[in-house]
């Protein structure tokens, strides 16, 4: 049996402070104080030399949900996810009231940048959810 009791989520990306700031907005995370002796994340990062890895996380404020790491990488995204988070804005909703809570949190994301791909209504089977992507352009479901 594994002893593992938690993990986190490692996101590449070209910026890493802009994007943690968009997954603080959209899970209600928090990023940690900054490393004593700096006024901000931005000044501790200058201070680096130029071969150190740039990264910046968020954690979830309750101690529940996983650590977010972003890591800045010279190249950018090329194609599909193979991993993505399903953000559990609609959970214990069906129909109508789950899809309308669906698009007005998907409206809430567009207005901190993100994009709207697809919208999947209820049929039958399964019920909707709306995909999309970050301001870097990681795909994420609200369902």
């Amino acid at each position: 049996m594994s002893t593992i009791k938690q993990f986190q989520v490692t996101f590449d990306c070209a910026e890493p402070a802009r994007l943690a700031a968009f997954w603080c907005e959209v899970l209600g995370y928090v990023v940690p104080p900054v490393p004593e002796g700096f006024a901000t994340w931005e000044e501790y990062h200058r201070s680096l030399p130029p071969e150190d890895e740039i990264y910046f996380a968020c954690t979830d404020p309750s101690g529940v949900g996983p650590r977010l790491l972003f890591q800045r990488v010279p190249e950018g995204k090329v194609v599909k996810n193979r991993v993505h988070l399903d953000v559990r804005a609609g959970a214990g909703l069906v129909g109508e009231e789950r899809l309308v809570t669906l698009e007005a949190e998907c409206a809430r994301l567009m207005a901190l940048g993100a994009k709207h791909v697809l919208t999947q209504r209820a049929d039958g089977v399964n019920e909707s959810c709306i995909t999309m992507q970050d301001i870097e352009g990681n795909e994420f479901c609200l369902d």
